[in-house]
């Protein structure tokens, strides 16, 4: 007896402290930090694919969690909606701005509550208020074309008079696109730096950058009607909405507002004979709940973002992305990228 005692005291203790480590790391991660992998090659160079970023909660102010019955840690799917809180943030204010890499919560998921929604990292491109359009790829915010980054990278096509052949792919880095025919013709995504190197190349005799003409409509990018002919590098003008914004609505522009009225904003949205009910009522305008965001890619030409689904509600934010922590390169087999880790995101 006297082993036993101290046996089940000290399995008491342990799970007294598992427990107590296990709050602190959910409290740490839904408030205050957490570590996110980088899934897809929208964001390069800024974030590659392999990279695990820092999000940090507390840039914005930490969220409350809307769905409360849920499993941590396991799958972002597994809750229940029996209990569920309004949009807060704790303390702090959304203080975004432009050009900062924001983590937020994929908007079209309407299937999920927003806090069970997938994981997107995009650059804020437009805050709210905020006019832009984008003529030829430059993108300009309030009538003023903006800087473009060094990351910032397009597809383009180029013409050689020799075969590129795989070292000369990888001396270059060109991983995006390849070979598009026989003639030595290929399509590769670069910066403005790489696009100046290989254009000084005397055997490179064509290199152009590939953009869809303006007025060619492309009918998966927002708002979807043929109204607004836009394509991913001539896009707008449109206004970013502004919480306690007046929207005049009509039957041509409610494309644009739907989904903020209806879905972001939880209203009955009808329209009838060129007549817009909203919650039942006739409506020519429309007062905005919340603050609205503009999220582009910097792989411009290889992102899926507000261009394609829209703007970005405000309670869909999480966080600001601001360091790498671990980054390793599966798809070349080289490993981990040592001079990644720890480095910030800018």
């Amino acid at each position: 007896m006297k082993k036993i005692i101290p046996t089940y005291k000290t399995l008491i203790e342990w799970l007294k402290a598992i427990s107590i480590s296990f709050c602190c790391v959910l409290i740490i991660r839904t408030f205050l930090f957490e570590i996110s992998p980088v899934n897809s090659p929208s964001m390069e160079k800024s974030l590659l694919t392999g990279d695990f970023m820092l999000i940090n909660k507390l840039s914005y102010g930490p969220r409350l969690p809307k769905t409360l019955l849920s499993i941590p840690f396991i799958n972002q799917k597994l809750y229940s909606d029996l209990i569920t809180l309004p949009y807060i943030r704790l303390f702090g204010s959304m203080d975004l701005e432009r050009n900062d890499i924001v983590v937020f919560n994929y908007p079209q998921e309407d299937e999920f509550p927003v806090d069970h929604r997938t994981y997107f990292v995009k650059r804020c491109i437009g805050i709210p208020g905020d006019s832009i359009k984008i003529i030829d790829g430059s993108t300009y915010i309030n009538n003023k074309q903006t800087a473009e980054l060094e990351t910032l990278q397009f597809n383009y096509h180029l013409k050689s008079d020799k075969k590129l052949d795989s070292n000369y792919i990888a001396n270059y880095q060109l991983y995006e696109g390849g070979k598009i025919s026989e003639n030595n013709d290929y399509s590769f995504t670069l910066t403005k730096n790489l696009f100046d190197t290989l254009k000084s190349k005397t055997y490179i005799s064509i290199i152009e950058k590939n953009k869809e003409q303006k007025g060619m409509w492309d009918e998966f990018v927002f708002p979807y009607n043929q109204n607004y002919k836009w394509n991913v590098d001539n896009y707008g003008s449109i206004k970013i909405p502004q919480k306690g914004d007046t929207i005049k609505l009509d039957s041509t522009n409610l494309c644009i507002y739907e989904r903020i009225i209806s879905i972001y904003e939880n209203n009955h949205l009808d329209l009838k004979n060129d007549t817009i009910y909203i919650n039942d009522k006739v409506c020519n305008s429309y007062i905005i709940k919340q603050n609205y965001y503009f999220m582009m890619g910097d792989n411009r030409h290889n992102s899926q973002d507000s261009r394609h689904w829209g703007f970005v509600p405000e309670d869909h934010i999480i966080g600001k992305a601001t360091r790498i922590v671990f980054s390793i390169d599966k798809t070349f087999g080289k490993g981990i990228r040592w001079n990644r880790i720890f480095s910030s995101i800018k």
